[in-house]
């Protein structure tokens, strides 16, 4: 999933064998030690021009909305304010821009207040079901592809749109988390077509 976010992960650490994994991250009774399976990963070239906001008058060279991103596994069978407490202050500690926290149940309600409360610094949740399978491998969802800034005025020019007329996509969609994508990007999604093979679509992030 960071991968194809774009941040930078080697071909061995994204296509690490099962016999690899095992003598890696689970002891000698097999159980998975979820503690070892943590990692931080910086965005590439690609990712940090999608993520550059377009020069303004005042702004003419803008920072991008994006940085090094730290992934958890819990260990806990469940999740509340504590944990998520915790991950904060070693998000801001380690100056992560972006946390994602993988547990194996849903946190409690209290605990989901935390995330809107350490802004700008970004916090995923995700459960561990939720990522057995890697949904953009599933032959009935098409390809995603996040548009950069100037992508997206080309495109609005093109067809002399304004974002707001684009058929539009939630935060919440299955997709649109896996990507991480923000309220206002725009994503291109390409389908297979019996006539014409292939056509793509765009979506406004809200």
């Amino acid at each position: 999933m960071c991968a194809d976010r774009g941040y930078e992960l080697t071909e061995d650490e994204c296509q690490i064998s099962l016999n690899d994994f095992k003598a890696q991250y689970m002891d000698e009774s097999g159980t998975v030690q979820r503690s070892k399976l943590g990692f931080h990963a910086r965005p590439t070239a690609d990712m940090l021009k999608k993520y550059t906001p377009l020069p303004r008058p005042g702004n003419q060279s803008p920072t991008p909305d994006v940085g090094t991103i730290h992934v958890e596994f819990s260990s806990q069978p469940s999740v509340g304010i504590k944990d998520l407490k915790s991950f904060a202050q070693l998000l801001s500690e380690k100056n992560y821009h972006t946390g994602i926290f993988v547990a194996q149940a849903a946190p409690t309600s209290s605990a989901l207040k935390i995330i809107p409360s350490i802004l700008p610094t970004v916090m995923e949740i995700f459960k561990e079901e939720d990522l057995l399978v890697n949904i953009s491998k599933h032959e009935l969802v098409p390809k995603h592809t996040l548009l950069s800034p100037e992508d997206k005025k080309r495109l609005l020019e093109r067809y002399r749109l304004k974002e707001t007329q684009l058929p539009r996509i939630r935060m919440d969609d299955p997709m649109a988390r896996y990507l991480g994508l923000k309220r206002g990007q725009v994503v291109k999604i390409i389908r297979k077509s019996e006539t014409a093979g292939r056509y793509a679509s765009y979506r406004w992030v809200i």
